[in-house]
This record gives C-alpha cells, structure tokens and sequence, in this order.
C-alpha cells in the first residue's frame, strides 16, 4: 500500500476496519483529536478512536439505503498528532497536515471538538478557490464574538467561518440549534443572510415527506448560491441526550437519530466536500450510543458518495 511517511498520524484503529494510509484510495477518515477548547465536559479528544471502534459492525455490510459498502474506496489515515493546551499550535499543526490530505482524499474528520472545523475549513476553500456552503447541525449557534474571555474556541468558529469568508452567507444553514444564547450570537447566521433550522422548528417532522421543508431549503440555498461545494459539519449534541450522551454540552429537547439520518440520505447527492463529527465524549457515553450514532452518520455520508460516484 501507498504510505503517508513524513504525516504526523499515530492511530491504528481505523473506521470500517479499512487499510491504513493507502494513498490509492479516493476516501478517506482521519481524527482530529483535541479537546482544549470545551467550555463544559471534557474528553472529546478521545472520540475519533471510540468512533473508529463503534463502526466495525459496519464493516461487513452494505448501507441499506444506498446499497453499496464504502470499505473498497476508504482508507484510515489515523489521528493527527496534536499538543494538549495550546489552542493555536493545534491550529498551526492542522494547517500544516490537512491541506496535503484534502489533494489525496476526500476526508471525513472525526473530533475532537468543535474548534477543529475552523481550520479544516480554511483549508478547503483554499482548495476549492471559493468559500462553499455550509450544513451545520449543532444544538449550539457556535457564533459567540469570544470563547469564555479567548479570542476563539469551540463556541466562535462558525462567525470566525463568515467574517473570514470561507462559507456563503446565504447558503450556511443550521439544523438543531435550541441552547440558551444571547440574542446577538443567536440570530447571527439569520442576520448574516442564512437560514436556521431551530430544534423547536424539527420536532415532530421525521421521514422524508416531513422533513421535506428543510430538504428543500437547503438545496434552493445552494442552487442560488452558483452550487460551490458544500461542508457538512456535524456536532453530536445536535442529537437529544436520549441517543447522545456522550458529549460534552448535552441539550435536551434535541433532534432524533432517525431526523438526522433522513437528512444525511436525502442530501446525498449535492456537491459535498467533505464532513466532520465533532464533540463525541466516551467517559459520558453509555452503552457506546453516541460513538455508534457518529459511525453510522460518518459510514452514511461515505456511502452516499461512494453511490454518487458510481453512477
């Protein structure tokens, strides 16, 4: 197999049980594993190697939606190797490695928290040469002007996101969001030109016909917007603490696995740039319930890729 000797990659255990740094292969799981910007319970560094455990009983199978397994075109390139307290040099050494990943793979990143978006997104629309659209479900708007007094964390990046340019407006769109927030960071996205999908608004609608509203947002968003490449950003706690409790600021009243799921199928086929899973906790996760349901989001999104490319 192609190796990625000279990458700062340590983790043997890899999702879907795939081979580890094969270059020849399209897709691609990597962890970002850092944990130095949570405001509450700490331990989402060790949710990419939870995650990878969670997804072995998926590797034996195909999706049953999509009906294609993405093991043959998935490579595990392991965990980033980061420094435990320095919010900036974890940054410093993600720019540093994901830019070569991203002209080798299109990758899903796997948290850590949710303060390692910012820098994969950098790096993207580097790539892509324009900002791309964003899909970001999260019960938090994650648009505070400061982290706790710090100029950045888990809780800024997506107005870091927009004032730096890397996502369009109109098209950045949040599903979930029901935690406590001022008014300002509450309603930054809306004033921004996006659109909010709050958990209030997604209760009761599961299924495709009823979810149908926000499906059709989010394509009329990206269809207006000249369809540049689309980011999905996926923070865990956007699911209720019922089917995710292991996280480190759970919200109750949140969204359905099942929601969640439905979206992630019917959105299969627009121009995706790559995904990440963020804020998944192991010490607060019983029964692995929240590892499996980021699996299994993370084994959705490969799958429906895998599916488009074959066609």
């Amino acid at each position: 197999m192609a190796g990625s000797e000279g990458f700062p990659f340590r983790s043997q255990n890899t999702f879907l049980k795939a081979p580890a740094h094969d270059a020849s292969r399209p897709f691609a799981v990597a962890g970002l594993p850092w944990d130095g910007s949570v405001t509450n319970r700490p331990g989402a560094r060790y949710g990419p190697d939870a995650i990878r455990r969670a997804s072995h009983m998926l590797c034996d199978g195909t999706h049953p939606h999509f009906g294609v397994s993405p093991l043959a075109s998935l490579t595990d390139l392991g965990d980033v190797a980061f420094p435990n307290t320095s919010l900036a040099a974890m940054r410093e050494a993600a720019a540093a490695a994901i830019p070569a990943l991203l002209a080798k793979h299109h990758v899903v990143w796997l948290g850590g928290d949710h303060s390692v978006t910012l820098p994969v997104l950098r790096a993207i629309r580097a790539q892509a040469g324009r900002p791309v659209a964003l899909v970001h479900f999260d019960a938090h708007c994650d648009t505070w002007p400061d982290h706790m007094g710090e100029p950045s964390g888990h809780g800024t990046w997506t107005r870091e996101a927009l004032e730096e340019g890397l996502v369009v407006p109109s098209a950045t769109i949040q599903l979930g969001i029901r935690s406590a927030a001022e008014a300002g960071p509450r309603d930054f996205v809306a004033k921004a030109g996006g659109r909010v999908f709050a958990a209030r608004e997604l209760r009761g609608r599961d299924g495709a016909v009823a979810l149908a509203p926000a499906i059709d947002e989010i394509r009329r968003r990206v269809a207006l917007a000249g369809s540049p490449p689309v980011y999905l950003s996926l923070d865990i706690d956007c699911l209720d603490p019922a089917f995710a409790p292991g996280t480190g600021t759970p919200e109750p009243a949140g969204l359905a696995t099942s929601q969640v799921m439905t979206l992630l199928e019917e959105l299969a086929d627009l121009p995706w740039c790559g995904m990440d899973v963020v804020e998944v906790s192991p010490p607060y996760d019983h029964a692995e319930l929240t590892s499996s349901a980021a699996a299994a989001f993370a084994w959705t999104y490969l799958a429906g890729r895998v599916a488009r490319a074959a066609r």
